[in-house]
């Protein structure tokens, strides 16, 4: 990807006398200057680029009045073991003030694999909650009212799957489709890219990702079908510009496959949401948030057509960078994680996730998620954020860093574009190759020491700091195996096999799947059962690896 130069008209130079350190950071490909001024932003239009708060094209926020009037959503992500353990995971985070849930899965779930599966053996609730079919799902939001709250779901490749388990589960405890909300991740793109977390070829992937557009543009008005993540691909070693550009350009090709399918822009792309990173680079983050909503602004409005403003609108969900959490010291991690938290709150985040400090030795225990959420309260009940919109907004160097990624996101959209598209990038391994050769420079960084982390490269501390940990035993997969084979013992076995059949029959024609995928949910059908049918019918998608 090539570099970004500051934005500085052609014949002027800086003015500032400030002397550069020896060791000079730069930001994605920027050099950084000491001190930045009125010259360092003289291509900026105030009047065009930097409207009031609301306006587009929406740098400065979505909502005019910002937190004012109403905080993020506390979106803390949870999901181990059990639906039962999970359960009451999510019952002490809504006591402790969480304002939404956000539903981990675990690696046989995110596969489409039952947990009796071979291939599940080892993994089963250790990363996430293990669920495998609606009788799970009952479990998992037992007496939790669906109504009031929003979910958000990191599902992905099985992500119709889910929805429809969630919908089910709603229909049964009376809610309204069309009223209830919340999020789906549903974005199969950055797997490819980054998680490596896929099924199926790219093709079939996304016929699954615009059913469910048209699906609940129709019956499930309130609900974000998507959620672009760029979270995925800083965490597998991007910078903060190619997070930015391949998340962005992900959300294009999506948009464009529901216009190929036949669907209005307006229809689904209001219900479009983004999920970003929250890294250590603090006005470099502040700086991404912003640039994205300018970008996403003029991409609906220029290149697809846009009328309605919700469409030009980039709402995005953040959270906290995991890949920075360290082993060594790992109370230094509350620090990292509320720098991160307020660079996102600066930034504009609609929903925020704070990680808790011992994530890079296990899952959260109760005291490490409880102290990840006071981290979110206190900066938005005791920091005084809420009193101004973007306050940050208009400083010489948040705005030159904004223009910067913008031009160099647009630099790398024309390069994708060149290629065909992403999925063409993405087949011949050009986001997967910027990536990991970023990943490769940035372990050199630290291990040369240019890059500091303390209590790893710099502060070193000798002494054992140990944390408590949640520990995951066997016992968790032993009693999911039980509850499914229960389940296959006695539910409706025919009832399973037509629904089956009948998802294979649709899923070699066009109509949409999710009323079949549905009534293979109410069936009792497992996920691994609904994911082997489309199996057989679109195959596995195997990656040429990128050289």
């Amino acid at each position: 990807m090539s570099s970004v130069k500051p934005n500085v008209p052609a014949g002027s130079a800086p003015t500032s006398t400030v002397q550069r350190p020896e060791r000079f950071r730069t930001i994605s490909g920027t050099s950084i200057e000491p001190v930045y001024g009125p010259e360092h932003v003289a291509a900026l239009d105030y009047d065009r680029d930097l409207n009031d708060p609301g306006q587009f094209p929406y740098t400065r926020g979505i909502h005019p009045s910002g937190y004012a009037g109403k905080l993020w959503t506390m979106r803390q992500f949870a999901g181990f073991g059990t639906p039962e353990e999970t359960n009451g995971r999510y019952r002490q985070l809504l006591a402790a003030g969480g304002t939404g849930l956000s539903v981990a899965f675990d690696l046989p779930t995110l596969m489409g694999k039952d947990p009796d599966h071979p291939l599940s053996l080892g993994e089963v609730g250790k990363c996430g909650v293990s669920i495998a079919s609606l009788a799970d799902m009952e479990r998992l939001f037992a007496d939790i009212p669906l109504s009031p709250i929003t979910t958000s779901m990191t599902i992905n490749s099985p992500a119709a799957m889910l929805l429809a388990m969630y919908l089910v589960v709603a229909e049964q405890q009376g809610a309204d489709w069309r009223l209830i909300s919340g999020t789906i991740q549903n974005d199969i793109l950055k797997e490819y890219i980054a998680q490596k977390e896929y099924i199926y070829p790219p093709g079939p992937s996304m016929r699954l990702v615009t059913d469910v557009f048209r699906f609940c543009a129709e019956q499930v008005p309130k609900w974000n079908t998507i959620s672009v993540s760029g979270y995925h691909i800083r965490e597998a070693g991007s910078t903060a510009l190619q997070e930015l550009a391949f998340t962005l350009r992900n959300g294009i090709e999506y948009v464009q496959y529901g216009v190929n399918a036949g669907l209005d822009v307006d229809t689904f792309v209001p219900r479009m949401s983004f999920f970003f990173n929250a890294h250590n680079e603090f006005f470099e983050e502040i700086a991404k948030y912003r640039a994205a909503r300018k970008l996403w602004s003029h991409v609906m409005r220029e290149r697809f057509g846009a009328r309605d403003e919700r469409s030009c609108k980039l709402r995005f969900h953040a959270q906290t960078a995991g890949v920075s959490l360290t082993s060594q010291q790992p109370r230094n991690n509350v620090v990292r994680t509320a720098v991160q938290a307020l660079a996102a709150v600066l930034g504009g985040a609609n929903s925020l996730h704070t990680n808790s400090l011992d994530e890079a030795l296990a899952l959260p225990t109760v005291e490490a998620a409880t102290l990840a959420l006071r981290t979110q309260q206190i900066i938005a009940h005791e920091s005084g954020v809420r009193e101004s919109v973007d306050p940050l907004g208009g400083s010489y160097f948040l705005e030159a860093l904004t223009a910067d990624l913008e031009a160099g996101a647009l630099d790398c959209f024309r390069t994708i574009d060149d290629l065909g598209g992403m999925i063409e990038a993405i087949e011949k391994g050009y986001p997967q190759r910027e990536i990991a050769e970023n990943a490769y420079r940035s372990q050199q960084e630290m291990e040369r020491g240019e890059r500091d982390i303390v209590g790893v490269n710099v502060c070193i501390d000798a002494r054992a700091l140990d944390v408590p940990t949640l520990y995951i035993d066997e016992g968790a997969a032993e009693r999911q195996v039980a509850q499914l084979e229960d389940l296959r013992r006695t539910r409706n076995a025919d009832r399973v096999v037509r629904s089956l059949d009948a998802l294979r029959e649709t899923a070699r024609g066009k109509d949409n799947l999710m009323p079949l995928l549905l009534e293979a949910v109410r069936a009792y059908a497992t996920i691994g059962e609904m994911c082997d049918a489309l199996r057989d019918v679109w195959g596995e998608y195997e990656e040429t690896p990128a050289i």
